[in-house]
């Protein structure tokens, strides 16, 4: 690293390995990085400019994408980044990314990760893990979405239950409390979401069991992690309460499915 260089910050699958350089961010490249960025390229070319543009791939297995400036919010999530307008602001981004994902063919030989993906699979390409630590603000809204390593396709409702878990957040109290401000009503917070995204009345309906179902899978992909030692997820599993957390936070959205659908609904 030169001294040019600067680490950015953020995020769990590469923590440490990023850095910014100039104009560009040099970072791991996935395993599928040639056809992630296919897809990226195509995006821009249909209009969506809240993406990194792909650059090139190097010799030692890295990528170089174009840096998008402005604030990521990172954990202790702070209170702008969970105002009423960033959380607006995130469910039009998402949607704006879905409407033109819509556009472009997914590569039907491609390999996608499958550590986030739809289970019910789907054709349109998600991004999975739009997380606070995935989203750029400029002035107090989302501006641009980062980090589409674990994209892959599935149902446009299922990048909005992985979306609210985030954002809303769909965690009982005691476990948004570790890293979210206080006070925040989650079925309110959850309309807004689907409200600024534009669900419509049959995905309202579906989008509380579809959360849990993104828990399960967000579950099962932590597990592995942890299974194989990774040192991250081993820490911030520990950090945050462990399995009984996860048996917690599931319990929590099975008790409140009903109050979650109310809100959509009404």
């Amino acid at each position: 690293m030169t001294a040019e260089d600067e680490a950015l910050v953020g995020g769990m699958m590469n923590a440490g390995a990023v850095f910014r350089r100039g104009k560009l961010v040099e970072r791991p490249a996935s395993p599928n990085a040639r056809t992630l960025h296919a897809h990226l390229l195509a995006l821009k070319e249909r209009g969506f400019d809240a993406a990194p543009v792909p650059v090139r791939l190097t010799a030692d297995g890295r990528e170089q994408l174009t840096f998008v400036p402005g604030d990521v919010a990172l954990p202790p999530y702070p209170d702008w980044a969970m105002t009423k307008t960033a959380l607006e602001s995130v469910g039009s981004l998402l949607r704006r990314l879905h409407e033109t994902s819509a556009s472009v063919a997914v590569d039907p030989h491609a390999e996608w990760p499958r550590d986030l993906a739809d289970p019910e699979g789907g054709t349109m390409l998600c991004h999975n893990d739009v997380c606070p630590d995935n989203v750029v603000f400029r002035d107090g809204r989302a501006a641009a979405l980062i980090d589409f390593d674990l994209a892959a396709p599935g149902r446009p409702l299922w990048d909005v239950a992985m979306t609210a878990r985030y954002w809303v957040p769909m965690l009982d109290p005691a476990s948004a409390a570790t890293l979210h401000p206080s006070g925040l009503d989650a079925p309110a917070r959850l309309r807004i979401l689907a409200d600024s995204y534009g669900l419509s009345a049959g995905d309202r309906a579906e989008l509380a069991g579809v959360i849990e179902q993104a828990t399960e899978v967000c579950r099962a992909f932590v597990a592995r992690r942890v299974a194989d030692g990774d040192p991250v997820y081993l820490q911030a599993l520990a950090e945050r309460g462990g399995w009984e957390r996860w048996d917690r936070m599931q319990t929590w959205l099975v008790d409140h499915r009903e109050t979650f659908t109310a809100a959509l609904l009404s």
